[in-house]
């Protein structure tokens, strides 16, 4: 079984990117179905917190990745020696070079149709052995019953190894966990903003930022209107959490 850290009822595996795809590959070559990873950082965390609905989706998933610098502290904190967090877009990246070598599919699902374009465009540049089974932007709002029905057809139809969701936290974890069953593909892997970062529609942090924990910070700066709540609710429901595991784990060592 894999590793997991339980806190406050939300897991946390505690593995690095080379390991993610070592897994997601494992289950393409089994044909297994129904596996979904969920790539979490502290505004995740803090959400499942506060909604037992999102927490079910994040604990029932078949990995749950710390993406965050802060769920990296976490795992270090209980003592795993982790060096780098499980960045979306570049676990994104190296999936897409490693698996053109395997020619396994990829069919991406959510953002919008300019971005997709865009998106598809690049990554036929950067990885042109990369095999693209599909693509699709599902309308913003909620979608009926035929529709639903149309968009799983269509995905099991096109035989895809690997479902990229671009859907955005948390309806990204939802849309995975209602649709686990549904959806005949081996991986389910929700990527937020990673489509458009990699279809260059939005700058990335610069690669100091990213691996000092100030990522937070550059895109708040990018996107203060949209993000201000976000990053207050994530990084003050965190710092409690940390603060109470840090005294928690200390008295527990200093007991022992």
């Amino acid at each position: 079984m894999m590793e997991r850290i339980q806190v406050s009822n939300v897991k946390i595996n505690p593995i690095q990117i080379s390991q993610v795809i070592k897994i997601m590959a494992g289950w393409i070559d089994e044909k297994s179905l129904g596996n979904y990873v969920v790539i979490a950082n502290a505004y995740d965390f803090a959400l499942c917190l506060r909604d037992e609905k999102i927490r079910e989706a994040s604990n029932s998933s078949s990995l749950t990745v710390p993406d965050g610098f802060s769920l990296l502290l976490l795992a270090r904190l209980y003592g795993y020696s982790l060096k780098k967090r499980v960045y979306g877009p570049q676990l994104m990246e190296e999936a897409l070079e490693v698996f053109q070598n395997k020619e396994y599919s990829h069919f991406f699902y959510g953002s919008t149709d300019k971005i997709l374009d865009k998106l598809e465009e690049n990554v036929k540049k950067k990885y042109p052995k990369a095999r693209i089974a599909g693509r699709f932007s599902p309308p913003f709002r909620q979608l009926t019953n035929d529709e639903e029905s149309r968009i799983i057809e269509m995905i099991n139809s096109s035989n895809a190894d690997v479902l990229w969701v671009g859907l955005g936290c948390p309806k990204q974890q939802l849309w995975m966990f209602e649709h686990k069953d549904k959806i005949k593909v081996p991986v389910m892997i929700g990527v937020g903003a990673a489509f458009d970062f990699l279809a260059g529609i939005k700058p990335q942090a610069p690669k100091w930022m990213q691996n000092s924990g100030l990522e937070w910070l550059f895109r708040l700066v990018s996107e203060p209107k949209r993000l201000w709540k976000r990053y207050l609710l994530a990084n003050t429901v965190f710092l409690g959490v940390f603060i109470r595991e840090f005294f928690r784990i200390k008295i527990v060592k200093k007991r022992g």
